[in-house]
């Protein structure tokens, strides 16, 4: 077999998913990053890192060669392989393995193998799941087209826990634990997104009721940006949905309204239909 032939195979598989071998290689290589994954989070924890230190070094030393040959292998066999080697893919495989060889002399960058997680984003293409392309360009419209408001909307929030937090600062003062504005800010970024973490709470009276009220009001504002999101998926066009006609608009102001609308929402003209 040729050099040219043998490089042009070694593509199929790896880079492919159209064949047996290619998809049963791609399979035991998402089963390693799992494995390998694995044992760095396991090697984190010192109970376990004391008994099974050595194992632990040895399966990564394995899962390193083996990713460390599979990555010369698909530079190697692409036709065009710094394409590859600066591509996404390219550059998370690299990532993948490089940590090992850095540990040699930087030990805690060890941990950082645990970057081949993402490598697993690959089972997309192996399963052929591009279906979820089209719901993710759904999404991403639904996101974009309430960008705006959003925007306005963390804004306001800003401003409010600006003034929530020099409110609280004045009412409960250092003596209380609220040492600086930011750190009151702080406090009522923890409090209206209704975390609390209980690090720093009001002492006084007045304090505890303006806790309470910042609270509650935190339900509301949580659920601002959720509803933003889901008006906007409904709005948004379902890929493949079969067309009924142009829009409606209003012949006074030429907004755009529902068809099933009578009156137009932003001017109150009412709306004429052709028969």
């Amino acid at each position: 077999m040729g050099n040219a032939a043998l490089r042009k195979k070694i593509y199929i598989i790896i880079h492919g998913t159209d064949t047996p071998a290619g998809r049963r290689f791609d399979v035991v290589l998402l089963w390693m990053i799992l494995l390998s994954t694995l044992i760095v989070c396991l090697e984190s924890v010192p109970s376990y890192r004391k008994l099974f230190n050595e194992y632990f070094r040895i399966l990564e030393l394995v899962f390193t060669a083996a990713f460390t040959l599979e990555y010369f292998l698909r530079v190697y066999s692409n036709p065009r392989p710094l394409k590859y080697m600066f591509s996404f893919f390219g550059i998370i495989d690299f990532l993948s393995v490089i940590p090992t060889y850095l540990a040699f002399f930087i030990p805690s960058l060890r941990y950082i193998m645990a970057i081949r997680i993402l490598r697993l984003l690959r089972v997309f293409r192996i399963l052929k799941l591009t279906s979820y392309v089209e719901n993710a360009q759904l999404i991403k419209s639904a996101l974009s087209a309430s960008l705006q408001k959003i925007t306005v909307f963390i804004l306001t929030v800003c401003a409010l826990v600006l003034v929530i937090g020099t409110v609280i600062y004045v009412v409960e003062g250092e003596e209380n634990g609220f040492t600086s504005i930011p750190q009151s800010i702080y406090w009522a970024i923890v409090t209206i997104t209704t975390v609390g973490y209980g690090d720093i709470t009001p002492k006084t009276a007045f304090g505890q009721v303006i806790s309470s009220l910042v609270m509650l009001m935190g339900y509301a504002i949580i659920a601002v940006p959720t509803g933003i999101v889901t008006v906007e998926l409904s709005k948004a066009k379902v890929p493949g949905a079969l067309s009924v006609g142009p829009p409606l608009t209003c012949d006074n102001c030429s907004r755009e309204v529902n068809k099933t609308d009578n009156y137009c929402s932003n001017c109150g003209q009412a709306l004429v239909r052709m028969k």
